[in-house]
């Protein structure tokens, strides 16, 4: 049982952090009163409708959160000019502390290119190496794949990464056979067995790699700091090849540090988790961070899938502290390479954070917690707001222009504005949401150009400079299209259908035409109508709706040419969109990538061969059957995992008359449970693989002939 934390001096005081709330969140409120004030003066000039009531609190609700925004870069900029001691590695000293207790780096995986996941823990592993201290950590794959293909690789690739780094007991796999509750399940399955053994673990995603020394520093933090629960990194994005990978990693690395120092300003030691590159204090995790099941139906009932967020907060409901730890560097992570693949992770995390709205109202959560709750709730739900605000404004433009009211019945309130026409006093508030919306940018700039090294690190001010400048064009064209993909998202959650679990695509190769047609048709066809409505109704409201629209009406070409590894590659020939990772690459990266490219130059030498390949090497081959055999037997030996064994009834003749189906017609005409079920199966497997080897050929199906005769001419 966790012992509740016993110190308290890294927690800011009460009464400090209370200041830094109310200075950070009435600067917003402030900023936002002024210009709402200015939004009803208009809208009170040209007549007031209920309508209009419904257009004032939706730009109330959307400029507040864009002037929190703005408050982090603000606030971020000028603890970055001026500093501050109040970050949790400046709190107390920890690099002499010494390492003695030991740390689980675990990497939960789900149908993942296994190539690419332990290529990443082979440049995490060496690098702790280098740092000395490996022996106090243990690396473990926990899988929860459901396709026999990839079960059967990530075993190989396991074991030959344990052979090529000597590392037999120190890199540990587990596939889980039942894959309750998705990723959290999976690693609590893993802290039930294992967790004991460490005092810490780091939970890394498929695509994390984590410099050495980095990790040896969060152990030691943890250590000088024993009421802390939790350390979140900030992974910088790395390994982008497409334009939009590109321009998303430049933004990561450019605008990061402003905005997560503004964020850490009024956090403190009540910060947030985000699901990986993070260190966590094993026995309170254990203790309290235990998921409860939602009350009510899916989407919004049932099991929580945005785990990160809920965890801390309930870790900071028992008061152990929750910090982000913004100023360590050396924690990375890859993201989506297309418009497309990145609407479809940002599905899943939008039912997620739905989800939240229940789990606010929880009992005995932290004031800050919920605030981080309900930030990450309007990261999704301003979207159909924003879109609300540009149709009740179009009706009542429309309203307006069909009844044939003058478009001014009353002079403005303020003095100053009495004077001006409603087009002046429109566009000085337009100006004001553009320099709220782009000052956090131009201070991230003027912070770069105060540091000469790292400026050389971003192929310096001008190449900078340039990639905001394009990074804000691509943004304004992008932006349209998440406000129609999360509005969709939301009603669709609203209406109770739920997401399903899916891998996220974590490849370079470029969205084709006819797929981004597909995908975006009703964008375009949006776009087209609203465009042909807006002219329609007056050609100069038109041309203020030109940047919402144009992202719609291009919306094909945009995702298909932003995908393309070509246009990327131009881009950093001509300087734009780098980032320290690329122009000064570390150690962990430079590893990662030239260890990719021969896996890519040896697929590209290898023979496409057909579907079933995994399964078909647990029965042919006699190592990877050793292997997979090997790997069940000892999955069998576990008390919990023998009781499933027998509740299912494998084993048994059944699972016999399956592998016996499977010889005689082929994987094909099995289910895929009927598959998994056989390959469960130690008993079953060793006598599949005698029977594909001394069977003669009419007594197996033609698609075992087939793989038998690759695989002797490769084995030749």
């Amino acid at each position: 049982m966790a012992d509740a934390p016993k110190i308290t001096e890294v927690s800011a005081p009460r009464l400090r952090r209370g200041w830094r709330l109310f200075l950070f969140f009435t600067s917003a409120l402030v900023l936002t009163g002024f210009v709402s004030m200015l939004f009803a003066d208009l809208l009170w000039r040209t007549g007031w409708s209920t309508s209009r009531t419904v257009l004032l609190v939706l730009f109330i609700i959307l400029f507040f959160l864009t002037a929190v925004g703005c408050m982090h870069g603000v606030f971020g900029f000028f603890i970055r000019i001026f500093g501050t001691q109040r970050r949790l590695t400046a709190l107390k000293p920890y690099k002499d502390q010494k390492l003695e207790v030991s740390t689980a780096i675990i990497f939960p995986i789900y149908n993942e290119d296994s190539v690419r996941v332990l290529e990443g823990l082979r440049a995490t592993y060496e690098s702790l190496e280098r740092t000395g201290q490996l022996d106090k950590f243990d690396f473990f794959i926990l899988s929860d794949s459901t396709n026999p293909d990839r079960w059967v690789e990530e075993e190989k690739n396991w074991c030959e990464l344990v052979r090529d780094l000597d590392a037999l007991g120190k890199i540990y796999y587990r596939r889980r056979l039942f894959n309750e509750e998705r990723k959290s399940g999976n690693v609590r399955d893993f802290l039930n067995t294992w967790g004991k053994r460490y005092r810490y673990f780091v939970c890394c995603d498929a695509d994390s790699v984590m410099r050495g020394e980095t990790l040896v520093d969060l152990v030691k933090l943890m250590e000088v700091h024993p009421n802390v629960g939790l350390i979140q990194t900030v992974p910088a994005l790395v390994n982008a090849e497409s334009l939009f990978g590109r321009i998303q990693q430049f933004a990561n690395r450019l605008y990061a540090p402003v905005f997560i120092s503004g964020l850490n300003y009024w956090a403190l030691d009540f910060g947030n988790y985000w699901g990986h590159n993070a260190i966590i204090r094993t026995d309170p995790f254990m203790q309290y961070c235990d998921l409860p099941q939602l009350p009510g139906r899916k989407p919004f009932g049932g099991q929580i899938l945005s785990h990160d967020f809920v965890e801390a907060a309930l870790m900071l409901r028992e008061n152990w502290a929750v910090w982000l730890a913004y100023d360590l560097e050396g924690s990375y992570e890859e993201a989506p390479q297309a418009l497309i693949d990145n609407a479809q992770r940002e599905r899943r995390w939008c039912q997620g954070n739905l989800q939240h709205g229940l789990v606010i109202f929880a009992k005995g959560l932290r004031g800050v917690s919920r605030l981080h709750l309900v930030f990450g709730i309007f990261g999704y739900v301003a979207s159909p707001l924003w879109l609300a605000f540009l149709v009740v404004f179009d009706w009542i433009y429309c309203i307006q222009k069909f009844t044939e009211l003058s478009p001014i019945t009353v002079q403005s309130f303020n003095p100053y504005l009495a004077n001006w026409s409603g087009t002046a006093h429109a566009f000085l508030i337009f100006v004001i949401c553009m320099i709220v919306i782009m000052l956090p940018k131009f201070l991230s700039l003027v912070d770069l150009a105060r540091d000469w090294p790292r400026r050389k690190e971003f192929g310096g001010l001008l190449n900078a400079t340039g990639g905001v400048l394009c990074e804000t064009l691509f943004s304004t064209l992008h932006a349209p299209l998440l406000m129609l993909w999360h509005t969709r998202f939301v009603l669709t959650n609203l209406a109770g259908i739920s997401v399903g679990w899916t891998t996220q695509n974590r490849d370079a190769d470029g969205t084709a035409w006819l797929y981004a047609l597909q995908r975006h048709w009703g964008h375009t066809l949006i776009g087209l109508l609203w465009g042909w409505f807006t002219w329609k109704l007056d050609p100069g409201l038109f041309w203020w709706f030109t940047p919402v629209l144009a992202g719609m009406v291009f919306s094909v070409p945009l995702s298909v040419l932003t995908s393309r590894r070509g246009l990327g590659a131009r881009a950093k020939t001509m300087g734009l969109f780098l980032t320290p990772e690329e122009t000064k690459p570390p150690m962990e990266i430079v590893s990662l990538r030239s260890r990719m490219k021969i896996h890519e130059m040896t697929d590209d030498d290898t023979p496409r061969i057909r579907a079933h390949a995994g399964l078909a090497a647990a029965v042919l081959d006699p190592y990877v059957n050793a292997i997979h055999v090997s790997l069940l037997r000892e999955k069998q030996l576990n008390p919990v995992y023998a009781e499933h064994f027998i509740r299912i009834g494998a084993g048994t003749e059944a699972v016999r008359e399956l592998g016996e189906k499977l010889l005689a017609v082929g994987p094909d005409k099995l289910k895929a449970a009927e598959r998994m079920a056989v390959m469960a199966d130690q008993r079953v497997m060793v006598w599949l693989h005698q029977q594909a080897w001394v069977r003669p050929e009419e007594k197996l199906a033609p698609w075992w002939k087939a793989m038998i005769r690759t695989f002797s001419q490769r084995e030749s």
